[in-house]
């Protein structure tokens, strides 16, 4: 799938967060280093995100399967 990355340049260096995951940030001192960095916190927010949903699935007995559609 793919996401959008918001890169945010200061004299710091780059922030960046994922448009479509709320909370998805990251930093990096240069553009680089940001757009790996907000690729690993996209990975991890989809693997916690799914580990959630799982949890509260389970928590209610419901079995539930994953798909991937295009869209």
């Amino acid at each position: 799938m793919t996401y959008h990355a918001t890169l945010i340049e200061s004299d710091e260096g780059f922030a960046a967060l994922c448009d479509e995951l709320p909370g998805c940030v990251s930093q990096g001192a240069t553009r680089e280093e940001a757009l790996a960095n907000i690729r690993e916190a996209m990975g991890l927010w989809l693997e916690v995100a799914a580990e959630d949903t799982a949890r509260a699935l389970d928590a209610e007995g419901v079995v539930y399967t994953r798909e991937a559609l295009a869209v």
